[in-house]
């Protein structure tokens, strides 16, 4: 009777152990460089959830490729739940944009949670005396050449927004792009570009300090960092409600009930400081939202930005 009892439980212990998860550490995946305010965001995550399930949560910088190399891999990793893709908007405009992403979104990866959603702030030079957003397209259609606007590069959200902007309103616009955030913003200040679509972290030092126009800010309501700016619906733009986001993506056919352990551990996290006041000083907020939620979210901004893609036929090598 001992001798089955024995047995009878060495095949159910391990049965028990093997629903255990996590059992090791866990790997994030951030597809940007070190240092940015996109891998603090990352890395106040992986510090919250460390804690919460019991197992460190190492983040692994893949920069490169407009976020494709980090995505590649994410993509491919085995459907444990021992690795995780770090995601933003850019995750999305960049694939609408280039054919050879190396991605599919729709297909590749199993959506976790969003961690949290900000609106842009469309802010322009101090020299261009527009000061709203109906001054601005009046004052671009007067001028003989337009003007410009820069960005973080060709398929990121500033562009998109910027080329949906030029769609909605008729503003005579010509995209100007960078290799990132910081060049854009430096010759914005410097008045060689005249418009920004930009995200508020990085536009916000220099709100802050009036050496920029603040125009309108891109959410459905008025920021509580900012109650006097109107959004771009008040001002005359209906549907342009654009927002950056971050979230967290699995490789695809990870198990549900996995799924469903780290969504309700990152829709904690989001809400935990650091990460909830880091978001709150960014404009952003946590956003709660189930793996279904988020993949509707997912396929609805890709076919948003594949039709402004199509319908300006733009080419993004």
């Amino acid at each position: 009777m001992r001798l089955i009892t024995a047995l009878i439980l060495a095949l159910v212990i391990p049965a028990v152990n093997a629903g255990i998860f996590p059992e090791k550490p866990i790997t994030l995946i951030v597809p940007f460089a070190p240092g940015g305010g996109t891998d603090s965001i990352a890395r106040d995550l992986a510090k919250i959830l460390s804690e919460k399930l019991g197992q460190s949560v190492i983040v692994d910088n893949r920069g490169g490729g407009g976020g494709s190399i980090g995505a590649s891999m994410g993509s491919k990793a085995d459907a444990d739940g021992y690795t995780l893709l770090f995601v933003t908007s850019t995750f999305i405009t960049h694939a609408a944009t280039d054919s050879a992403a190396g991605y599919n979104v729709e297909k590749d990866f199993s959506p976790v949670a969003v961690i949290g959603r900000g609106p842009l702030l469309v802010v322009s030079n101090k020299s261009v005396p527009a000061k709203s957003l109906s001054e601005l397209i009046q004052l671009s259609n007067q001028t003989s050449d337009g003007l410009n606007y820069c960005s973080a590069g060709p398929g990121s959200i500033n562009h998109l927004s910027g080329e949906l902007f030029k769609q909605k309103t008729g503003a005579k616009l010509t995209h100007i792009p960078y290799k990132g955030s910081g060049p854009a913003t430096i010759d914005l200040l410097a008045g060689r570009v005249q418009v920004f679509f930009a995200t508020i972290p990085t536009i916000l030092p220099y709100v802050e300090t009036d050496r920029v126009n603040v125009l309108a800010i891109t959410s459905e309501k008025r920021s509580p960092l900012f109650p006097a700016v109107p959004t771009a619906i008040e001002a005359g733009v209906p549907g342009f409600n654009i927002s950056t986001w971050w979230g967290i993506v699995a490789p695809p056919g990870t198990p549900n009930t996995i799924v469903k352990q780290l969504n309700e551990a990152v829709n904690y996290a989001a809400n935990k400081d650091p990460l909830k006041t880091r978001l709150a000083k960014e404009g952003a907020l946590a956003y709660k939202a189930s793996p279904a939620d988020f993949q509707k979210m997912l396929n609805n901004e890709l076919k948003l930005w594949q039709n402004v893609v199509k319908s300006t036929n733009l080419k993004v090598e």
